[in-house]
Parts: structure tokens; sequence; C-alpha cells
């Protein structure tokens, strides 16, 4: 069994690399230690019902946040997104034009990405950008203003804070809100 451990010690950033072969013949595994929460790196992720938000690190890395825990996705946010819309028998193209039907709406959408477990995301700018970040409308318990961009608290040990204004964090919450609704009375 190989295993490998690196520290690395900045100001106030305090990083734990791990790196242990799983087996004789399987792939390393590389966990993270950052800022207290323990991130699992991996190649594929399919959005459920325990994803928060996915979030953009660099041009094809992603950082997506669960109830209880955190992975380093090695694809771009758009990618998980379009990936978890086909898992469950769409496109994100197709879930687009859904939701601009449903909401008679043409810009930053809200997705309906599974809809046996009714999973909505809505970005948080356009999805044609590298920083937009997708949120689960399901697993917000609260939002609030945070100076002139936003907080989001998933639970007691899990918020997000956004660089995007209140005012538009509410709009998209409203947006996803009202697919969620009339999708219900459509199912009805």
């Amino acid at each position: 069994m190989i295993f490998f451990l690196f520290f690395r010690l900045f100001l106030i950033e305090f990083d734990i690399f791990i790196c242990y072969k799983k087996g004789v013949f399987s792939d390393f595994v590389v966990i993270y230690f950052r800022g207290g929460i323990w991130m699992k790196e991996l190649d594929t992720y399919f959005i459920n019902k325990s994803t928060c938000a996915v979030i953009p690190v660099e041009k094809n890395v992603s950082k997506v946040i669960e109830k209880d825990c955190c992975y380093i996705v090695n694809k771009a946010v758009s990618n998980i997104i379009n990936e978890s819309c086909k898992y469950f028998g769409s496109s994100y193209k197709g879930r687009c034009e859904g939701s601009k039907s449903i909401l008679n709406m043409n810009y930053k959408l809200p997705i309906l990405i599974d809809d046996f477990n009714n999973l909505i995301f809505f970005p948080t700018s356009s999805p044609r950008f590298g920083q937009c970040i997708w949120i689960s409308l399901k697993n917000i318990s609260s939002y609030l203003r945070n100076g002139n961009n936003s907080k989001i608290i998933f639970n007691e040990e899990i918020d997000l804070d956004i660089e995007i204004s209140y005012y538009s964090l509410e709009n998209q919450i409203f947006r996803a809100s009202l697919l969620e609704s009339l999708l219900r009375k459509r199912k009805m």
C-alpha cells in the first residue's frame, strides 16, 4: 500500500493532502483538508439530494458542497450540470428549453435536474460565464445580506458566501421557487 502525506502552511490557510492507493489495481485517491473541511477528489460526479452547490475553482475543476462533505471534481461546472441532466434522462439544453417554456423567461434560468427527487438548481450568474455557481433550491435553509454580497445557509455547519447582491439572489430563489410551484401544479 502506497501512502503519501503532504503538509503546506501558508499564513492562515492550512492544507493537508493525503494520497493513498485503494487497492493493487485501483487508482490513487486524493483527499484534501482545507479550512476545516475534508474534500475527496473525484473525476465524475452526479448531482443528488445532498448536493448544495457546484462552484468553479479553475477552468476544468469544480468544488461540490454536499450536506455532510465536499468534493473536488476534475470537471467544469457546466459539464457536471449537463452530465447530471443526462444521467436523469435529459440534457442541460433540454432542461433550459423546458424552463423557458414554463417560466416564459430567457436568461439565468433555474433548471430541474432530477424530476423524481424534484432537484431544482439555479445559477448565480449567466452560465456562459466561467464564475457561475449552481445552487440547490431544496437545500437552502436561509439566506442573508453580507455587505454588498450574500450568504446562503444550507445547515448549521455549511454556509456559502457568494459575490452576488442580495436582490439578485432573492430573484433567483424566486424564479426557482416559481418553477417548482408550476411543476408541482402540473403533476396534480
